[in-house]
């Protein structure tokens, strides 16, 4: 029993409610940002600077990536010079859709380069020392791009702020490069 002297007041007893309370919530922030999330819809627009074909469309729905959109990606960012298609990871669409809000522009992304095939990529290093030899771009991981209109080092310093993979760029190209790989830039 304690005596009237020790007895805790009531804003204490208050107050550990509100704090109990207050952690709980913070505990389950996470998840409503992932239930707000889940019903997020993310859409690109893509214009490929060597075939001259273009791609609008909406990749994530409903909580989930939409595969027959995925299917389609993948054949817009086929190796151009072989025919090859490889499956393109679907976290690089999220980097351009988070490029593309960020930068507050509308206007479709130019793709410089997606998937490269093997092939491909040994016969572009034999003529530049800014590919490599492992690229990223052989397993569906990378993307160049550039927006027409919208300055290339600003697009650079969203890739950078991102900070979700690889960044490098290429002024005298003029365009970005990104990647899923770990955060490095060139």
């Amino acid at each position: 029993m304690r005596s009237a002297g020790l007895e805790r007041p009531a804003w204490g007893r208050g107050r550990r409610a509100f704090l109990g309370g207050a952690a709980a919530a913070l505990a389950l922030a996470p998840f409503g940002r992932l239930w707000a999330r889940a019903s997020e819809c993310r859409s690109l627009d893509l214009v490929h600077a060597h075939t001259g074909e273009s791609l609008s469309c909406e990749y994530f729905r409903a909580g989930g990536y939409h595969l027959p959109t995925l299917d389609k990606v993948n054949h817009f960012l086929r190796d151009f010079r072989t025919g090859d298609v490889h499956p393109i990871d679907p976290r690089l669409l999220d980097i351009l859709y988070a490029v593309r809000c960020t930068s507050g522009c509308d206007a479709p992304f130019q793709v410089v380069s997606g998937y490269r095939s093997p092939h491909t990529n040994a016969l572009l290093r034999r003529f530049s020392r800014g590919v490599a030899e492992h690229s990223l771009h052989m397993e569906g991981r990378a993307i160049d791009v550039r927006i027409d209109g919208f300055p290339t080092g600003q697009l650079h310093t969203i890739g950078l702020s991102l900070r979700r993979g690889g960044v490098g760029y290429y002024p005298a190209s003029d365009f970005v490069h990104l990647d899923t790989g770990r955060v490095r830039f060139w």
